[in-house]
């Protein structure tokens, strides 16, 4: 069998959890499926795989125009797979027009839902309305559509109604545990501007409204004062995103010290001792499917203090792996707390209580490490995957 894997994300260009989803399902996929990667970006040297770039006739467009514009050469190129697996509204235009031009079976995963992510016409304008057509043309024609966590699922038939529950699959996202696993390095964490002899709360994320940054910002000035506060934090969606963030971090830096905030991205040896150093890693998002962050801070032994939506739940075990904050949302599609004072308040309380019982937050954090071994190994993701794979041939 041949499956042509449709990708914007792809090694070393990776800004996401969905580009390390992709990353590690094609390696293990590949222990027994012949698996063709087509992704954007620059001329990639791995075997099997082509990176487009758009035409020279979008550039300057907007953004979901040049996306197409990509889409249509690899739909072309796709000529001779058995399957065709989509990622991300990016490639899903690319996946819906190789299934009709080569009437070959198209499967999607949902990273993400268009219509629960409003805010990207801060940054697309008038192609959010695009990506949201594209996205939903490939979701009701699909094959197979596979959501993140159950949580995804129960979001993907809301926003879908007219798909068949049948055709909608739940493979959770994975953890690399040979990479990813407690890695102590003091002098690495000190040269980052952190103490790692103080106790500390560790973010990671892009700067994006379904992170939820501005509430932890809030939150955090309700704190201990001995609390570090380490935002490992960048590639923001819109300026004023990233105008809003700054403000926050340089009004909490004039009031209290250990707000360390780190805007590049870290290698991956570099997170998993910030990390380890951590004592409690903070996920304050109002919209996560399921969240690989958080797979990879429990990887690395530390516990989790999640909001509780989407597919976090899922991962996070209230009381044993970490502790999940309660939110009431609008449902007007931003996902926002309705009390957003009240969120901010329970969010600082969780997490001050964490922070205080450091012997606690370790033995959560052990939890944590065991959970993701036991339940979120790619071996087991690429194995449901292929069995979806099958059914749809």
């Amino acid at each position: 069998m041949r499956v042509d894997l449709l990708t914007k994300e792809y090694p070393p260009e990776i800004y996401g959890g969905a580009g390390v989803h992709v990353a590690e399902l094609v390696k293990a996929l590949r222990r027994d499926i012949d698996v063709v990667v087509r992704c954007f970006g620059a001329d990639r040297e791995d075997r099997d795989t082509f990176a487009y770039r758009e035409p020279a006739e979008l550039q300057g467009a907007n953004q979901t125009l040049s996306t197409l514009g990509i889409d249509l050469q690899m739909a072309e190129d796709t000529g001779g797979t058995d399957l065709v697996h989509s990622h991300t509204w990016y490639a899903n235009g690319a996946g819906h027009l190789a299934k009709l031009l080569h009437d070959v079976p198209h499967v999607v995963t949902a990273h993400s839902l268009e219509p629960l992510r409003p805010w990207k016409a801060e940054q697309l304008g008038g192609g959010y309305r695009v990506s949201s057509w594209i996205e939903r043309t490939a979701f009701e024609a699909a094959d197979a559509v596979i959501a993140v966590s159950g949580g995804m699922r129960a979001d993907i038939l809301r926003s879908y109604p007219s798909l068949d529950e049948s055709r909608v699959h739940v493979v959770y996202n994975g953890i690399d545990l040979d990479r990813w696993k407690p890695t102590p390095d003091p002098e690495l964490v000190r040269s980052l501007g952190i103490d790692p002899d103080r106790p500390s709360i560790v973010f990671v994320g892009r700067i994006t409204r379904q992170k939820g940054l501005p509430y932890l910002l809030r939150a955090a000035r309700l704190l201990p004062p001995d609390v570090q506060l380490v935002l490992c934090a960048g590639a923001p969606d819109t300026p004023g995103i990233l105008a809003e963030v700054t403000a926050g971090v340089e009004a909490l830096q004039s009031e209290r010290t250990g707000v360390v905030w780190i805007d590049r991205l870290l290698a991956q040896h570099e997170l998993s001792a910030v990390l380890t150093a951590g004592t409690v890693f903070v996920c304050p998002s109002v919209y996560e499917p399921l969240g690989i962050v958080n797979l990879e801070a429990m990887a690395c032994g530390l516990p989790v203090v999640g909001t509780a939506t989407g597919g976090i739940p899922e991962v996070v075990a209230d009381g044993v792996t970490g502790r999940l904050v309660a939110i009431d949302q609008a449902t007007d599609g931003t996902g926002a707390p309705t009390a957003p004072d009240v969120f901010v308040a329970d969010l600082a309380r969780i997490l001050a209580e964490t922070v205080a019982d450091p012997e606690r937050a370790k033995r959560m954090g052990a939890a944590g490490r065991l959970r993701a071994e036991r339940e979120f190994s790619w071996i087991q993701i690429a194995d449901r995957t292929r069995e979806i794979y099958q059914a749809v041939l």
